[in-house]
């Protein structure tokens, strides 16, 4: 299972919020190329960037620091918030990214998702962003009616990299992942599920792997504050592998 160590921007800065909540932002670092340096020297394979002004503004805004952390870091990167065209997936992509996640646009044009994937085989992830089983949008600001599990079947055979499941009420808050929720995604799915939100613990981590069906693990504020050894969590997820 990877360990993908968040960096969410908000204002040029690195910053964890708190159920999605952007008046609770509080600023880790406000260097985020250096932040992401530091992931990278301690051993992890992958950065997972979030562009929390833009998922907002449905367009990119921390553009700057993005570029600044794939120009410092040799490694794979994946970025949300704010990708919601063709152009800006292009541009992302061809600027260094790795991955790019969508979003809100795989409730609101499921087509462009899968012309994404289509077009760019392996580099379109899709984020499932959900409050109580229920997808929501636009920064986790909007709630649908949209259930988790049926969006993501509906993406089966599109060819999509990876499905980011985000449990919003356990996001930034450090009460733990819903594991029972993820596992249940990934075993109602193909596509690999990389679990987000509530990862605080070396414990939280050895837990979604065991269940055996989860490829992968967000953490971000549980780093910035040390409850997680990125070391000893890197050095215990490779020891399992």
């Amino acid at each position: 299972m990877i360990l993908y160590p968040a960096i969410d921007l908000k204002d040029g800065n690195a910053v964890r919020l708190v159920h999605g909540e952007m008046d609770q932002a509080t600023v880790f670092n406000d260097d985020p190329a250096a932040q992401a340096r530091s992931f990278v020297d301690a051993g992890c394979a992958w950065l997972h960037l979030v562009d929390l002004n833009g998922a907002f503004a449905g367009e990119p805004v921390n553009a700057a620091p993005v570029e600044a952390i794939l120009k410092a870091c040799q490694v794979p990167t994946q970025l949300g918030g704010g990708i919601r065209d063709m152009a800006t997936i292009e541009r992302w992509l061809d600027r260094g990214l790795t991955r790019v996640i969508l979003g809100t646009v795989a409730v609101e044009n499921p087509d462009l998702v899968r012309e994404a994937a289509r077009a760019f085989p392996g580099q379109v992830a899709v984020g499932l962003d959900a409050r109580n089983g229920r997808v929501a949008t636009r920064g986790w600001a909007e709630e649908t009616d949209v259930m988790v599990t049926d969006l993501a079947k509906s993406f089966e055979d599109a060819g999509i990299a990876a499905i980011i499941y985000t449990d919003i009420l356990r996001d930034g808050a450090m009460k733990g992942p819903n594991i029972d929720a993820t596992a249940d995604l990934a075993r109602a799915v193909s596509i690999p599920v990389i679990a987000s939100g509530g990862v605080s613990s070396l414990a939280d981590l050895t837990a979604l792997r065991d269940t055996g069906v989860i490829a992968g693990a967000i953490s971000g504020r549980a780093l910035y504050d040390g409850a997680i050894d990125l070391g000893a969590a890197l050095a215990a997820l490779a020891a399992d592998q």
